[in-house]
């Protein structure tokens, strides 16, 4: 039950108590144990909805920032990413595999931000080999929801049946 708790809220986290003990066949007061629990315990983070501000009039600009590092002893990869990721501007932080160490995803309003983050915040780092920055053209998929999908038409409808 732990693992379909989990992705019933991950998938909407505006499911309440109710609506998942029903779902789930549990008493409304054990399902609200399990959610404190979980947040607690830290297994539950936090609680985010997702924007297409592409519909809105913000304007903004999404960086993926692939770095490569020299880990530090003891440490590894740790104390650089604690530096990375305390920035406000840094959205996602992965330690990755490949060419690159680290990969990171950040927004800003303008190329100049980014370009800015990279050489006055990134590049000062020690350890900080190289990196290399991608912008985000178009957001077709992001955390399992499609954008700009066309609403799903029953064919019922159409041939009105």
């Amino acid at each position: 039950m732990e693992n379909k708790l989990l992705t019933l809220l991950e998938n909407d986290a505006t499911l309440t108590p109710e609506q998942l003990s029903k779902m789930l066949d549990k008493e409304v007061g054990d399902i609200k144990k399990l959610i404190l629990d979980y947040e607690k315990e830290g297994v539950i983070l936090g609680y985010k909805t997702l924007v297409d501000w592409d519909k809105t009039s913000r304007e903004y600009v999404t960086a993926i920032i692939e770095v490569k590092t020299t880990p530090q002893p003891e440490r590894g990869f740790d104390r650089i990413a604690e530096k990375i990721y305390n920035y406000p501007e840094v959205e996602s932080l992965y330690l990755i595999s490949g060419g690159f160490d680290f990969a990171i995803v950040i927004q800003a309003r303008t190329l100049r931000e980014v370009a800015l983050f990279v050489a006055e915040k990134l590049s000062p780092i020690s350890h900080i080999q190289s990196t290399s920055t991608h912008f985000v053209l178009r957001r077709y998929k992001d955390k399992g929801v499609i954008y700009g999908a066309a609403p799903e038409v029953d064919e019922r409808e159409i041939f009105g049946e």
